[in-house]
């Protein structure tokens, strides 16, 4: 993990909180490792997904900070401390809604939206997917909103490289905040690179105007915009040889330790890698015994060697918290890259592998 990364993007986005009026939450989804929770003090809390990341967040932050929870699987017998644990809880259903939000006090009632406007392209990783399990359907808040919501929350984008589907999705969701006037905030959700979009005054403008109409507060929340490209996944290559007239490098890792790769079907960038010109190719493969262990074929101006160290970068989301232990190999190590070098964080081994098997 490079700290000074996460300070760089920490600077974007207080310049947006700043400009704008918003509120910043770290969606801890990503990536909910305590150092980098401890770099957020900047911000205004997190958005968390369980009760486990509320505890964490909470533990982590303190009192002070904000804690904004959605999931379609809230528990009946965790509310009462979730609603003591978070400042604002949006529920996924109206049922959960009518089920579950007399059973704790103190925390404000949202409701996540489903505005049924698709972006993404791959149906998995589409919230508004037909038949979404994501929110509320917006056609059924035509009329009015439950008694006591007091916020709105929508979240339609992975990875997106400019704002006009957020746009887009506000400009659908005015309607609700007209015909709404006890609503007081708004979660815009995340799912937007911020430090690879040039101008964010599209956004800001949005938000301003938000804000001065409605009488509302925005909260932004991302998550891979604040640590995507902060962290490195360090290999070795362990062996080296041809297949079918291609050369295979066999790497210490998997994409069980980067199961994005795997699920996307993307190829991760690759530090050494040579793409122009270079004339060799590899393939590089995880050890573990799946066949689809595979990181993607590479180009190289000379073929690494066994032993040599490759850096996969941008692994910051999505990777560690992903991480399975599977054919019984260890989880990486964790160092932080800091102003005076790099730290060891967290070292795992196999006392760490039988306890998570053994019955005691």
């Amino acid at each position: 993990m490079d700290a000074g990364r996460i300070e760089a993007n920490l600077q974007i986005l207080s310049a947006i909180r700043r400009a704008s009026g918003c509120r910043i939450l770290y969606s801890m989804k990503a990536l909910p490792l305590v150092p980098v929770l401890e770099c957020l003090f900047a911000l205004d809390g997190v958005s968390a997904s369980s009760l486990f990341e509320a505890r964490l967040a909470r533990q982590v932050l303190g009192e002070g900070a904000d804690i904004h929870l959605t999931t379609p699987g809230l528990r009946g017998h965790e509310f009462a401390e979730l609603g003591d644990l978070c400042s604002h809880i949006s529920f996924n259903s109206l049922p959960q809604f009518q089920n579950l939000n007399g059973l704790a006090n103190g925390y404000s009632k949202g409701l996540r939206v489903n505005p049924k406007l698709p972006f993404a392209a791959d149906r998995r990783y589409d919230p508004c997917r037909p038949h979404s399990k994501l929110g509320v359907d917006i056609s059924l808040l035509d009329k009015c909103l439950p008694a006591g919501v007091e916020g709105l929350h929508f979240h339609t984008m992975f990875s997106g490289l400019d704002f006009q589907p957020l746009l887009t999705v506000a400009a659908v969701m005015e309607g609700l905040l007209r015909q709404s006037p006890q609503l007081k905030w708004l979660n815009m959700g995340g799912g937007y690179l911020y430090p690879q979009i040039a101008d964010a005054g599209p956004l800001i403008a949005l938000i301003g105007r938000l804000r001065g109409e409605f009488n509302i507060q925005v909260y932004l929340e991302p998550g891979k915009a604040l640590v995507g490209n902060a962290a490195y996944l360090l290999t070795t290559v362990l062996d080296r040889f041809d297949s079918d007239g291609k050369t295979v490098l066999v790497l210490d890792t998997s994409v069980n330790h980067h199961p994005e790769v795997f699920e996307y079907g993307l190829q991760p960038a690759l530090l050494e890698a040579d793409g122009e010109g270079a004339e060799q190719s590899a393939i590089l493969a995880g050890s573990s015994c799946m066949a689809g262990d595979v990181f993607g074929e590479y180009r190289f101006r000379r073929l690494p060697a066994v032993g040599e160290r490759l850096v996969f970068r941008d692994v910051g989301a999505y990777s560690l918290i992903k991480a399975s232990r599977f054919n019984g190999y260890n989880l990486p190590d964790i160092y932080m890259l800091e102003a005076d070098g790099a730290h060891l964080y967290r070292q795992y081994g196999y006392e760490d592998y039988r306890r998570q098997w053994d019955k005691r």
